[in-house]
């Protein structure tokens, strides 16, 4: 089903270049909310994306339909100057440019920003790069684990006693694109006041690095050098992960004073809340693991549904460890719509996650999922490059569409 176009940015136009997350990911966000996302890609084999995944069921990617849902994909080789040409008209007539090829592949097919603003000065140019366009490092190929590693993320992820782990998805790719988005907007306000345009480097490892909290500051002022701790945050007690019957797990935040307390009331344990090793903040950081040791102990006697039903009346924050078919059967999941149906041409119905955050009046909506390569081609090309027919069929004969 179409979803109709009442977003915020509505009247938005926006040339999505390059592949895989960073960049696509921040044309998603914006296409969630009503831009019209016009993506270019080699008209031979597309995003790779469209074929990444752990399997291809009839022979396509479950990945594709949500990175490039709300796009519209426009076959365009531009390794030939036709193709940029293309691009370059195309880029005139939009608000928002983004792109996350290797910093100076624009430039080298004469897409630069100093060209392409001198036609459109209104043009906001978002660049996703693994270490930014500047410095010594600017040339070096840069994948979302890198920016990890280099922004900090990665040493800080996973047991104490075993190598750096990774988060189950391409959080740095995210970061950096949801960075890029940030600065498309603070652009686009500015541009309100001034009716300029301008560049926003989003990197990667600044885009990790920006979320690091006071690694760097806490290490500054005292040395202390943040190491892996697993589950647990040193000294934020108790918050943690605990056993249940059967295997289960429950998650647990009571730190604050009065959810601690609660938590005691929970355990039927009033000691626990006034005994000196336990009484404040302070101290449980300190005794952090003989802490968790006793809670552990008490929620390994119930189910899991059952200390969930406890710890909700008591008021003390907790969940299970949800998966995605916890998701598609909870209440809160389907009273807000955080999951939604849309219609896909291969797979019939999919579900997928929705369009966040909500906005009361104009909200995101996912529209359509990721199109076929170069449905929109001939559309985009003849409404926006003035491409007739007939120019249309020599572009394809060559190769170029």
């Amino acid at each position: 089903m179409t979803v109709p176009n009442q977003g915020p940015l509505a009247d938005l136009v926006v040339i999505e270049m390059g592949s895989l997350i960073a960049g696509p990911f921040a044309g998603q966000i914006l296409g969630d909310f009503g831009a019209e996302v016009i993506k270019i890609e080699d008209p031979k084999v597309g995003d790779p994306m469209r074929q990444w995944g752990r399997s291809l069921p009839k022979g396509h990617s479950p990945w594709w339909p949500v990175i490039g849902r709300n796009k519209k994909s426009v076959g365009l080789d531009l390794r030939t100057p036709e193709g940029q040409a293309i691009a370059k008209a195309l880029i005139g007539q939009a608000d928002i440019v983004i792109e996350n090829f290797r910093p100076g592949a624009m430039e080298k097919w004469g897409l630069g920003y100093e060209t392409l603003s001198a036609d459109n000065p209104k043009l906001v140019m978002a660049r996703v790069s693994g270490f930014g366009q500047t410095g010594p490092y600017a040339s070096r190929a840069g994948y979302g684990l890198i920016g990890e590693a280099m922004g900090g993320l990665r040493y800080v992820t996973g047991e104490p006693d075993r190598a750096p782990a990774r988060a189950g998805i391409s959080i740095g790719d995210s970061l950096a694109a949801m960075h890029a988005v940030m600065g498309i907007t603070m652009a686009l306000h500015e541009r309100t006041r001034t009716g300029k345009g301008q560049v926003i480097d989003a990197s990667l490892y600044e885009s990790v690095l920006a979320v690091m909290e006071n690694l760097v500051t806490e290490y500054d002022i005292t040395g202390y050098v943040r190491e892996r701790s697993g589950s647990v945050l040193p000294g934020i007690a108790p918050s943690n992960a605990y056993p249940c019957q059967g295997g289960d797990l429950i998650l647990i935040g009571g730190n604050g004073d009065t959810v601690y307390a609660r938590l005691t009331e929970a355990m039927g344990r009033p000691d626990l809340k006034t005994d000196s090793k336990f009484v404040d903040h302070a101290s449980r950081g300190v005794n952090q693991r003989e802490l968790d040791a006793i809670i552990a102990e008490w929620t390994s006697g119930f189910a899991l549904s059952d200390l969930l039903a406890l710890l909700e009346a008591k008021g003390v924050p907790s969940s299970r460890v949800f998966r995605a078919s916890d998701m598609l059967a909870d209440p809160q999941f389907a009273a807000r719509e955080s999951i939604v149906t849309t219609e896909h041409p291969v797979f019939g119905p999919i579900r997928m996650q929705n369009a966040f955050p909500k906005l009361s009046r104009t909200p995101g909506a996912v529209r359509w999922p990721g199109p076929p390569l170069g449905a929109h081609t001939d559309e985009v090309l003849a409404a926006r490059a003035g491409c007739s027919a007939a120019r249309l069929a020599e572009l394809r004969t060559k190769g170029i569409i």
